[in-house]
């Protein structure tokens, strides 16, 4: 699953402070399918399919009209990878304290987003249906309403969201 919970020892039940442990911390990041040495073997078999055509082809000048196509496919992909692996850097945050949730997420291309507000005052929603995508899951306080997990799958969110109840329940 890409998110995973770190507990800390209980303390007794204190105001968050600034440096103290949180009670839980939750990290969740987007799945990835495709390893690095997978994307790397995956462009060169591509390669390698898009080269069987040109062996007819060599000692002609066609060759030389097809390869900057070939070319320019091969980059194109090589590119587009990349830019599936920067964008998947994204990053949640999510820590518990007594008296303070506060969530953190990275986005690639963009600065850092912070919301926190009091457990106590937090209302966690899971909407099946209505939301951008199914099983939509909104953390509400401190007027405002911010998603959590939405590169998540239906599934893992329906779970995240028991979980993440029953913590919240127990921070208050």
């Amino acid at each position: 699953m890409p998110y995973e919970w770190t507990q800390h020892p209980s303390r007794p039940a204190a105001v968050a402070s600034v440096g103290a442990a949180p009670l839980a911390h939750l990290r969740l990041w987007p799945h990835r399918s495709l390893p690095r040495r997978g994307m790397a073997w995956f462009v060169g078999v591509t390669a390698g399919m898009l080269a069987l055509p040109l062996l007819v082809m060599l000692g002609t000048p066609v060759l030389w009209a097809l390869l900057p196509f070939i070319a320019a496919v091969l980059a194109g992909l090589w590119l587009a990878l990349q830019r599936n692996y920067r964008d998947g850097t994204v990053c949640e945050d999510l820590r518990l304290w007594p008296g303070l949730v506060r969530i953190d997420r990275q986005d690639p291309r963009r600065p850092p987003r912070v919301w926190q507000a009091n457990p106590h005052w937090v209302r966690l929603t899971l909407h099946a249906q209505g939301g951008p995508v199914e099983n939509y899951l909104t953390l509400h306080g401190a007027g405002r309403q911010v998603e959590l997990g939405a590169f998540l799958s239906p599934e893992e969110r329906q779970d995240l969201f028991a979980d993440l109840q029953t913590r919240l329940q127990a921070a208050h």
